[in-house]
C-alpha cells in the first residue's frame, strides 16, 4: 500500500550541471525527517531538461543514496511508450521500488491509447506502477474508468490524482480499490477525508516533518490534528503554486533558506525580485525565515 508522505525531489544544479553533493544532501534530510520516501525525476525535478543520460543517473544516485531507508519511487514517463519502458526498466535495474508514470504529453492518446500505454509498461516491468494524472501539464486527463481498467493489472497500484477534482476522485474510490496519493499540496487533506492515503508532495522539499505529520494524522483518523496542520501549510501549498510555474517557487524557498541553489534550467526562469519578496513573506509567515 502506498501511504503516506512521498517528496517530489527537486534536483539541484550547477553550473548547469546536475549538484549530486547537495542532491545526496537532501536525501540525508529526508531519511531524517523520516517520510515514507522520495520521488525522483518528476515534474518538480524538471526531468523535461534532463538529458536521457542524466535522468538515469540521478535516478540510480537517488537510490544508492537512499540505502533501502527510504522507497524510492523513480519517475519514469514519456509521451513515448518504448522510452517509459526503457526508463521504468533502467529503474529497476537499479533498485528502484517503484515507478511514477505521468501520462503521455502533448501527442494527446485516446482513452484506449492511455490504457494501452500503461498496459504495455506494465507487462514490461515487475515494479509496482503509480499512474500520474495531471491534465494541467499533459493536455490529457485519464478517465476514471480509465483508471479502474488499469487497476485490473495487477502491478498497478496507485495513482497520483493531480487534477483538482474531488469528485473525480470520489467516482473512483467507487470504482475499484486503488491507492489514491493526492498530487496537490493543498488538497491532501480533502482526499484523505474521502479515501486518500498520502501526497506526492512539492512543500516537504522544505517541511518534510509537517507534512508526513499531517499525513500521518489523516492516516490515523485524527482529522482534528490534521486540519490544523492543513490551516497552517494552506497558505505555503498555494503560495508554492501560484507565483510561478512548479518548481521555480520551492527552488527560489529553497536557495533562501540554504538547502540548494535557485539555478534552474531553460525555459524556466528566475522569479523577479516582486515575486520573491512574496515568497519571502510566505516563508517569514510560515516561521521558516525572519
Amino acid at each position: 500500500m502506498f501511504k503516506g508522505t512521498f517528496v517530489a525531489l527537486i534536483t539541484p544544479f550547477k553550473n548547469n550541471e546536475v549538484d549530486y553533493a547537495t542532491l545526496e544532501k537532501l536525501v540525508d534530510m529526508h531519511i531524517k525527517a523520516g517520510i515514507s520516501g522520495i520521488v525522483p525525476c518528476g515534474t518538480t525535478g524538471e526531468s523535461p531538461t534532463l538529458s536521457h543520460e542524466e535522468h538515469d543517473q540521478v535516478i540510480a544516485h537517488v537510490i544508492k543514496r537512499a540505502k533501502g531507508k527510504l522507497h524510492v519511487m523513480a519517475g519514469t514517463g514519456s509521451n513515448s511508450t518504448a522510452e517509459a519502458i526503457r526508463l521504468t526498466q533502467h529503474a529497476e535495474k537499479n533498485g528502484a521500488d517503484s515507478a511514477l508514470i505521468v501520462a503521455p504529453y502533448y501527442n494527446k492518446p485516446t482513452q484506449e491509447g492511455l490504457y494501452r500505454h500503461y498496459k504495455a509498461i506494465a507487462e514490461n516491468t515487475a515494479l509496482p506502477i503509480v499512474i500520474y494524472n495531471i491534465p494541467g501539464r499533459c493536455g490529457v486527463e485519464i478517465s476514471s474508468e480509465t483508471i479502474a481498467r488499469l487497476a485490473q493489472i495487477k502491478n498497478i497500484r496507485a495513482v497520483k490524482h493531480a487534477t483538482g477534482s474531488m469528485d473525480g476522485a470520489s467516482a473512483l474510490r467507487t470504482m475499484c480499490d486503488i491507492d489514491i496519493l493526492s498530487g496537490d499540496d493543498s488538497m491532501t487533506l480533502p482526499l484523505m477525508s474521502i479515501g486518500g492515503t498520502g501526497v506526492i508532495s512539492v512543500i516537504a522539499n522544505i517541511v518534510p516533518q509537517d507534512t508526513k505529520s499531517l499525513t500521518d494524522a489523516a492516516l490515523s483518523g485524527d482529522f482534528k490534528t490534521a486540519e490544523i496542520l492543513h490551516r497552517k501549510q494552506f497558505a505555503l501549498a498555494k503560495g508554492m503554486l501560484s507565483l510561478a510555474t512548479n518548481p521555480i517557487p520551492v527552488k527560489t524557498a529553497m536557495a533562501m533558506l540554504g538547502l540548494c541553489s535557485d539555478e534552474l534550467r531553460l525555459p524556466l526562469w528566475p522569479m523577479d525580485d516582486n515575486l520573491k519578496h512574496k515568497l519571502r513573506s510566505t516563508l517569514v509567515e510560515y516561521g521558516l525565515l525572519k
